[in-house]
Order: structure tokens, then sequence, then C-alpha cells
């Protein structure tokens, strides 16, 4: 095969997984998942209906539900908190701005209008409250005396020490106001009904933006443990250690629990998941002429050990049952972590794909290969990528223009990496966020 047909075919692979990528988050669109879930007997019997919406996907579900609500029912205009990138006007609905994966100023602001409106609900009224990721950074309401910073320290902490997702929500949980189960005990003796965008492994409502409509059956006791087990329990803010041992001693209320009376009048509806775009990826991936195989639903572990391991075991497949000359699509969601050992720039998916490329040189991999992990949300880290994209030729484009590859995933620096060799994956905001997608295309080698 000619240098020229190996780009040739090259592109058209890179492509493919682009596409593919897409449809998984195409299966993953707010708007119409609402559309689907949202009915007009959850209206029966309520005299107004408050609307409250956060999340990354919150204008999308908060559009759909104001073109659904009856006519006159709305109390008030609704409320929407989301992050910068994916503010948008919303009929009847003021939307408020704020950061993300660390939250800022306005997003407490936020946090409080909702807490205001929420708490003001009435009996035979309902509270429409429409989540998804990105939930819990978005809309902080720090127990006092916790103030925002101290909380946000905590975060920062916790995110750079490989804590999973479980295990941030639970500290988060329990500093929090609204979080784990915090907003459903406000909206009493409102009905309340949540609509549901998953973008937590397993579809745990309780993790979902820290699950502030549902029952949380950690504990202050679990949080703490957390801090210890991770290393950074002395280097939290004295004021979020002494909060979580006050909670541990039982002098300040625990986060409602599933026997709690004030659940007897919610009601939840998942209503899009990690699962569904995955689906829709191998689907996708079927009509471009791949043969497909789900290789995992639940990817998870260090970033760049997913990547090798990936390397390796599809070798090993490929050593005990040869390809008979058809291109093959192995396909993934989930979410990985990774622990900061250096100060560069990048994100779990854009980690994963260059430690991916690594891997794929010093292993052997052959065929014509390309490997893609993206965040659904169009957001990988702090950097405006969704994620990376790497082919066989990704290292030699990257030590030609200057840059040792293995150094700069040792610094955590995957961000220029990938952008030396124009490996990045950038969809801006997608107003949606389901967790990770990974998709390995392999064409037999000639």
């Amino acid at each position: 095969m000619s240098p020229l047909a190996d780009q040739a075919d090259l592109a058209s692979i890179r492509q493919d997984a682009v596409s593919i990528f897409q449809a998984g988050i195409a299966a993953a669109d707010p708007y119409q998942a609402v559309k689907r879930h949202l009915v007009p007997e959850l209206f029966s019997n309520c005299s107004k209906v408050h609307l409250i919406a956060f999340g990354k996907a919150a204008c999308a579900m908060a559009q759909a539900a104001s073109e659904i609500i009856p006519a006159g029912m709305l109390a008030d205009r609704g409320i929407a908190v989301t992050n910068y990138e994916n503010v948008t006007r919303v009929d009847n609905v003021d939307v408020l701005g704020a950061a993300h994966p660390l939250p800022d100023a306005a997003g407490l602001n936020g946090a409080k209008l909702i807490a205001e409106r929420v708490r003001n609900a009435k009996e035979h009224e309902l509270v429409l409250v429409l989540v998804s990721g990105g939930g819990s950074a978005l809309i902080p309401y720090p127990a006092e005396p916790i103030t925002l910073q101290e909380k946000i320290a905590t975060t920062d902490l916790l995110l750079a020490s490989g804590a999973t997702i479980n295990q941030i929500n639970c500290v988060r949980k329990h500093l929090s106001q609204l979080k784990g189960g915090g907003l459903a005990r406000l909206a009493a003796p409102a009905r309340l009904h949540a609509l549901i965008l998953s973008d937590v492994l397993g579809d745990d409502l309780s993790a979902i933006a820290s699950g502030p409509t549902v029952a949380d059956a950690t504990t202050y006791a679990d949080a703490i443990e957390i801090l210890k087990a991770k290393g950074i329990w002395e280097q939290v803010p004295a004021n979020v250690r002494q909060h979580l041992e006050q909670g541990k001693l039982g002098h300040i209320a625990e986060t409602p629990k599933p026997d709690d009376d004030i659940f007897n009048n919610t009601g939840h509806a998942l209503i899009g998941s990690n699962t569904i775009s995955i689906h829709a990826m191998l689907d996708a991936a079927r009509k471009l002429g791949y043969e497909t195989e789900l290789y995992s639903d639940h990817l998870s572990g260090e970033a760049r050990a997913v990547g090798a391991t990936l390397v390796a075991q599809c070798i090993e497949r490929r050593l005990k049952s040869p390809p008979q000359n058809k291109p093959v699509a192995l396909l993934a969601g989930g979410e990985t972590t990774v622990t900061l050992k250096g100060n560069g720039r990048g994100g779990r998916n854009q980690e994963m794909a260059l430690a991916f490329a690594i891997a794929a040189e010093q292993q052997g991999l052959i065929g014509n290969w390309t490997f893609l992990s993206g965040g659904t949300d169009g957001r990988d880290g702090p950097t405006d990528a969704a994620g990376g994209i790497v082919d066989r030729n990704t290292l030699q484009r990257m030590i030609q223009a200057g840059v040792n590859p293995t150094a700069l995933l040792e610094n955590n620096d995957s961000y220029p990496a990938l952008k030396t060799s124009d490996d990045l994956v950038n969809t801006g905001a997608t107003g949606t966020n389901v967790a990770d997608l990974q998709i390995l295309l392999i064409q037999p080698a000639p």
C-alpha cells in the first residue's frame, strides 16, 4: 500500500470514528429526551409548577419542559443553571451561567435562588427538577460555616487525588445544603418529580449531580474515611474537617435516608445515559460496515493504564482470533480518573488517547487503527477539547514537531501533545453530558 493510500485510509477511519462518536452524543440529546418522558398526566392534581433545571443540559431540558407545561400553570419564571459554554435563551426561564468543574460565586447565587424557590413551594404544587451531569459543581451551596472557597479547595484536592466520582460526591453531599437529598427536603410538602440525564456509570440516581432529589445512603463517617484514604484529610480546610466531625458525632443532621417521609411524595425518571449512547454507537458502527464488539460499558480506572490495557487486550484477541479482513469496531463507555503527578494540561480522555498511542507503538499494534476517547459534554478537563483521536502516525507527527510524547504524558500534559499532532477532538459544548465514550477502529493490515 502506498503512503498516499495509507493516509487516505487513515483519514477515512478517523472520520468514521468521529461520526460514531457524534452518534453517541446525539442519542443523549436532552431536548428530545424530555419530550419523550414529560407526560401530561404528571400535571394532574397540581395547581402550579415550579420549573428548576441544573447541569450541562439544563437549557435544552428546560426549553422542552417549557413547551409541554400547560399554559398558565408555570409559577413565575423557571430557573436554569448551566455552565457558561452552554448558556442559551429559554422561553419563560431565567438562565444563569456558572463554572465547572470547580464552582464559582455565580453558581452559589444560582443555588440560593433555587433553594428559595423550592422552599416556597406549597402543598398541591409540583416542583419539576431537570437534572443533568455537572450539577454538583454548578449549584454549590455549602453548609454553614463552610465558605465557597473552602468547598472549592476540597473539591480541587479530591480531583487531584484520583478520587472516583462517587467518592467525590459522597464528600460533597455532606458539605452541601442541596446535594444528597437536600433539595427534596426543602421541597416538602410539595410534590417533586425529577427527570434525570445520567453521567454516572450504572445510573445510580444518588450519584448523578450528587443526588439532590433522592435519598443518600452515605454518611459523614464515609466522607471522612474517603479524605483520609486519599491522604488529603489534613490538607482540607479546618471548617470542612470540623463540619464532618460534628456530623459524625450526630450534632448535625445527616443527609435524608431512604426511609425518610419526605420521599413519599417524590418521583424520578431516567431519560438518558451512557448505556443508551453506547448502543447508538454500536448501531452507527454497524451501518458503516464494521464488525462491532462492546469492550466495556463500565470503563473505569486510571486513564493511562486503561489506554495501555486496551492495546494489550486488542493484540491478544487478534492473536487468538485473526481478523477475516473485515474492519472491527471496539466500543466502550465509562469514566476514568487521572492522578495528577505533573503540572501539565489535559483531561482524562486526552490522557487515555495519548497513552494508547504510546502503548500501541511499544506493543506493536498492527493494521490501520484509530482510537478516539471523548467526553459527551464536549469538554475534557479544564480544556476546550472534548478528548483526543490518535492513529498509527500520531507519535511520528509529535516527534517531527519536536515534542517527546512520553515526557508529556508523564507530566499530565496531553493537551499540548495532541494539539501538536492535530489530534484533539473539538466539538464545542454539546449541551449534554452522559460521561465518556471510546471508539477503537481497526482495518486489517495489507
